[in-house]
Formats: C-alpha cells, structure tokens, sequence
C-alpha cells in the first residue's frame, strides 16, 4: 500500500475504527473462553501501569463472571453504550465507526445475533499491510507511559536489546520510561487498563506501525495468532 493509497483510506477508516475493530476481536475471545471453559478462566496478565483510584478494578474479571452467559447478556457487551463505555469513544462515534466499518467490509453483523463482529481476516491483512501509512507512529520525546511496541509485555524479550528506550503510551499511571508514541486513539491508555488482551493487541498493532520489517513480521504472526484465537 502506497502513502497515496493511504490517505484515502483515512478518509474512509479512522483510527478509532482500528481501536474499536480490536475491542471486538477482544471481546469476541472472551465471549468464546466463557463458551469452552466457564467463568473460571481470567484474562491474560499483561500489564504494564499501577492500580487506578479511578477505575474498577475488578472490571476484567467481571466481564468473565457474569458476561457472555446467555443471548441478552452478550448483546449487551457488544452494545453502543457498553462499547463506549468500555473504550471510551463516544456513543455518537461507536455508531459511527461501526457503520465505517460495516461499509468497507473490516466488520459484519453475527449470523445468528446480529452484534457486531470484527472480520479478524480483513482486519489483519489491514493492519499489517495498510497501517502505518494509514495511521503512521512517529517516536517523541522521553517520557513516562505504558509501554507498546516491542517494550510491551505480549512481545517481550523478541529482538529489543538492552539499553534500548521503548515506546511508550504517555500516562501518569505507566511504569515505563521510554519514547512516546501517540495512541491510535486518546483513550487508548485507560481502555486497555480496563482489557489486558486488548492492550496486546494495540501493542502489536504498534510494533508494525513504528517496526522495521522483521519487527513488523514478527509482530504480525503474533497478532495473526491472536486473532485465529478469537473464532
């Protein structure tokens, strides 16, 4: 995909259509955990800031006790106002970025529930193909934050070396000092504390974002992984 090619689709897809693409894929895993093994299973430990006074912290682990165990329940999660709440784009914005997403063929209605599905195909040839000029990452100034990229935990210790400053999501509650990065979208840093998968999938979408071509390969298997997971 050129740069030219590129920015066309930015006018067609946003970045908070990604986010919210992954939201889905992460939810959708989840929802397929719960169907298999039961509420006993939590999620996975990556995590890179300190507790939030804010938030709740029990939110992950709630969405396995008492998510996804039946019908109303799961069409609730993949709500406007759940999936707002839950990445922090606005109900109006939600509405949006599904019909965007709807239209280009990165998201389709489920058969039988009509909530909304990421198509985990389309999206992975997009961010790995289309991404970084679509929505290019471009390193800033040292910071503290919650590390992405090749620093993030779902990637560690591939091919960083010692010494290296990682990128970084700049946040008070972080606990990495590194290179700043811009997020795909501002909320970025408080959703992904809400959803620990979540914020693996952001982080590899950022190691192919701001990679070189070994690092985008490898980050790519892993995300195409990921996603396989998530069926």
């Amino acid at each position: 995909m050129s740069r030219d090619v590129g920015q066309l689709w930015s006018v067609l897809v946003k970045s908070q259509d990604i986010f919210l693409l992954l939201k889905l894929a992460s939810l959708a895993h989840r929802e397929a955990v719960v169907s298999r093994l039961g509420d006993a299973v939590g999620p996975a430990a990556w995590q890179d800031w300190l507790p939030d006074e804010d938030g709740d912290p029990d939110v992950e682990r709630s969405l396995y006790d008492s998510g996804f165990v039946n019908d109303e329940s799961t069409s609730k999660e993949y709500g406007v106002r759940a999936l707002a709440q839950s990445t922090g784009i606005s109900k109006t914005q939600v509405g949006l970025a599904l019909q965007r997403c709807y239209d280009v063929g990165l998201a389709k209605p489920d058969r039988l529930t009509g909530v909304p599905r990421a198509n985990n195909k389309a999206l992975l040839e997009f961010v790995v193909y289309g991404l970084r000029y679509v929505f290019p990452a471009k390193p800033g100034e040292v910071t503290r934050g919650i590390a992405t990229g090749l620093g993030a935990p779902v990637l560690e210790g591939k091919l960083m070396t010692a010494g290296d400053l990682v990128p970084v999501w700049p946040d008070p509650l972080g606990n990495t000092k590194g290179v700043a990065v811009e997020p795909l979208y501002k909320t970025v840093t408080r959703a992904v504390r809400r959803d620990s998968r979540l914020y693996a999938l952001l982080a590899l979408a950022d190691a192919i974002r701001l990679g070189q071509p070994r690092e985008r390969n490898l980050a790519g298997e892993v995300l195409a992984q990921m996603l396989r997971d998530e069926r």
